[in-house]
This record gives C-alpha cells, sequence and structure tokens, in this order.
C-alpha cells in the first residue's frame, strides 16, 4: 500500500550560534514531540512561499535571508513526508509562539534532553558539525 507523501519546509533558525527548536502542540499529530518550525507546502505553492508563510503563521516572523540546505524522506508508520531545510539568518519581528507551541534555543551538538521527531533526528545530528 501506498504511503500518503507530505510535502514540508521546515526552518533552521539562527541566533548567537543555536538554532531553534519548538514542541509541537497539544493537539496536533505527534504533540509534545520537538520539531524545527514549519509545514506542509499548499498546492501552488513554492518551497521559499510556503516557508515564509508558515514561519509567519508559526511564529510570528518574517524570514529576510534563508537558504536551502537538504532535503530528506522519512517513513512513518502511516504516511511519508519529504521535508525541505532551509537555514534562516536573519528575520523581522519578535519570535511569538502563535500556537502556544514551547520553544528552546539549542546548541549544535547539544540537544539536551529534547525528543525531536524521527524524521529530525538526521538533521540534528547533521547540525552537530555548525
Amino acid at each position: 500500500m501506498m504511503r500518503p507523501m507530505l510535502e514540508v519546509v521546515a526552518g533552521i533558525i539562527w541566533k548567537d550560534g543555536r538554532y531553534l527548536a519548538v514542541e509541537r502542540p497539544e493537539g496536533s499529530r505527534m504533540a509534545g514531540w520537538w520539531e524545527f518550525p514549519g509545514g506542509k507546502i499548499e498546492q501552488g505553492e513554492s518551497r521559499d512561499q510556503a516557508l515564509v508563510r508558515e514561519l509567519e503563521e508559526e511564529l510570528g516572523i518574517r524570514c529576510r535571508e534563508f537558504e536551502f540546505w537538504r532535503d530528506i524522506v522519512h517513513e512513518y508508520e502511516t504516511f511519508s513526508v519529504h521535508l525541505h531545510f532551509f537555514h534562516i539568518t536573519d528575520f523581522t519581528e519578535k519570535l511569538t509562539p502563535m500556537e502556544g507551541q514551547r520553544m528552546e534555543w539549542v546548541r549544535p551538538g547539544q540537544p539536551g534532553s529534547l525528543k525531536f521527531l524521527p524524521a529530525d533526528v538526521a538533521i540534528v545530528e547533521a547540525l552537530k558539525a555548525y
């Protein structure tokens, strides 16, 4: 059986040598897990447009400088996700958890006790080189 494939953008937002992790809010699929902020690419939207829209909706920020980094496909039990990761080095406005989600700045190589989504684990590992 073919699993549905979700096309998703995710932002690795940098500030003072740390990146932002957000907790999936109560009531969402996989609530309580940590991830990089972002979301689904809507019909007719480019990856860049989706990234800008999602981060505005989720965190109240406008991305000014960002660059595509890499993509991965991860298979969950009932669906697959194709994640497109971007490094974000400049944004305007104050970071605001628009969905009431917890946020934490993480030092690469020290994710601590945060339980990242399985699809994000390889990215957390790769960021240790930063």
